[in-house]
């Protein structure tokens, strides 16, 4: 068992493992060691903010989003499915954000501003010694390239008083050591605990878990549209879902009452319709007060 002690307010704790690390291992362990040695936030708090941004394997909603939760409860169970309703959303479209780095941090940004707007004071200043209500933010694996690019704009722009970074034995595969995003000068604005992989051979070399991160993304979009159906009626199978949505009625609204947007791709307009043939959608609402239409569901 891991344990921390914060001898600071907890304000933000991003999770960061290389993605050659079982990134869904990884999230359920920190997720898991949050409520462990968290409990001082539970006792505290009562509950945590959680920013999810890592549109391939998220925790808490289908993947290809973009979302803050508020938890309140402890999940029971971490090895299935957990989905629950996010306080606001967005809909990348995407399991992975170099298709659009721009749009991706804009909603980043968007959704750490409304964290910060209503369980924070408006000030950072201010709110580096607040005790507000504590953010864990759920890290992409993609930590080379453009994504440490992504990952350092990030974490510059949330500013965490605490960071965990899960290596492995690739020493080539972890980020820097230390507060690698910060100025020099600058590295003690954040506290860093660094945790070597769970798994290790006999020579102490952390061994790679293998997963089918498709497989991991069909059950979450299996366990989301299950929720359309009663919890007695037996599906356990992809194709027994595809049969039940195909046999259960849509909702049906006129075409002319909604806007179609494609994201990162260009459609014809001749095309428009058949480009949405078998494929799932983000269903989004907007006013004019919104920056980016917020995210409501899947279709």
């Amino acid at each position: 068992m891991v344990q921390l002690h914060f001898q600071s307010p907890l304000s933000a704790v991003p999770r960061i493992a290389a993605k050659l690390l079982s990134h869904a291992t990884s999230s359920m362990f920190f997720s898991r060691g949050i409520y462990l040695m968290g409990l001082y936030v539970f006792f505290m708090h009562k509950k945590v903010a959680y920013l999810d941004t890592d549109v391939g394997q998220m925790e808490f909603t289908p993947p290809g989003l973009l979302s803050l939760t508020v938890i309140d409860k402890i999940t029971p169970d971490l090895t299935i499915p957990c989905l629950k309703t996010p306080e606001r959303c967005f809909f990348f479209g995407d399991i992975s954000s170099k298709r659009d780095p721009t749009t991706y941090l804009a909603y980043i940004f968007s959704l750490y501003d409304h964290y910060s707007k209503e369980y924070c004071t408006s000030n950072k200043t201010e709110f580096q010694g607040n005790a507000g209500l504590p953010l864990v933010i759920n890290t992409p694996g993609w930590v080379k390239g453009i994504g440490y690019e992504i990952l350092v704009d990030m974490l510059n722009y949330m500013s965490p008083t605490h960071v965990v970074k899960i290596g492995i034995s690739a020493r080539s595969k972890n980020l820097p050591a230390g507060a690698f995003w910060l100025k020099e000068g600058n590295t003690d604005a954040a506290t860093v605990v660094e945790i070597s992989a769970a798994l290790q051979d006999h020579l102490k070399r952390s061994v790679l878990v293998q997963k089918d991160a498709r497989l991991l993304r069909d059950l979450r979009v299996m366990a989301y549209f299950r929720q359309c159906f009663p919890s007695d009626m037996t599906i356990s199978t992809i194709k027994e879902l595809a049969r039940a949505l195909a046999a259960h009625p849509p909702y049906e609204i006129s075409i002319s009452s909604i806007k179609i947007k494609h994201l990162h791709c260009q459609v014809p307009p001749t095309e428009t319709f058949y480009s949405l043939n078998a494929t799932i959608v983000g269903l989004a609402v907007s006013s004019a007060s919104d920056q980016w239409p917020h995210c409501v569901g899947l279709g």
